[in-house]
């Protein structure tokens, strides 16, 4: 049976499916249709990124768009290490390859853990192939938000979340929205 994209929605922390891992997932007019949705999806949550495992699919799919930040005029983009991207972005079968050593803090959120953010460290700057939705190989070096949000989305596809990578005082501050998550769960 067909999947109808326009029936997808962000699944919250503890739905099973954000605790898989994704199998690669073959181009089709059903999967680019999903990859259209989720980003119509991420867009309508304000996100920068959404995986396929967040809307129920256990899929190697994500879909990211960083824009540049009108604030920061004195750090034009840089086309050779972008850390913004200026349309949203699809990566099918998603594989980085380089990661730099440093690990850098940030504070991270998720859509599928509303309300829970804490600190998480990542490299700065990545290497990732994937294939868009032309069915086009492509490979993207990125440093910044945009390498931050590729890898977040990412673990998604490994059935990793933020609350797995934050220190665990972070996880202490948050315990309970995420008790609140899980309590919610079961009244569904």
């Amino acid at each position: 049976m067909p999947l109808d994209p326009s029936t997808l929605k962000i699944d919250l922390y503890p739905t099973e499916v954000l605790r898989t891992k994704a199998d690669p997932v073959e181009l089709t007019d059903e999967t680019r249709a999903v990859a259209l949705r989720m980003i119509d999806l991420m867009h309508s949550a304000e996100g920068i990124g959404l995986a396929a495992p967040q809307v129920g699919l256990t899929w190697r799919l994500f879909v990211v768009h960083v824009p540049h930040n009108r604030d920061d005029e004195d750090t034009p983009p840089n086309p050779d290490l972008p850390s913004t991207c200026a349309e949203p972005l699809v990566f099918f079968n998603p594989e980085i390859t380089e990661t730099s050593k440093d690990l850098e803090p940030l504070e991270e959120g998720c859509l599928s853990l509303p309300g829970i953010n804490g600190e998480v460290r990542r490299p700065s700057t990545i290497t990732v192939r994937a294939t868009d939705l032309n069915n086009n190989t492509f490979e993207l070096k990125a440093t910044g938000l945009l390498a931050r949000c590729i890898q977040h989305e990412n673990d998604h596809l490994d059935g990793v979340l933020i609350i797995d990578k934050m220190p665990q005082l972070a996880r202490m501050k948050n315990r309970t929205k995420i008790k609140a998550l899980e309590k919610s769960a079961k009244r569904r």
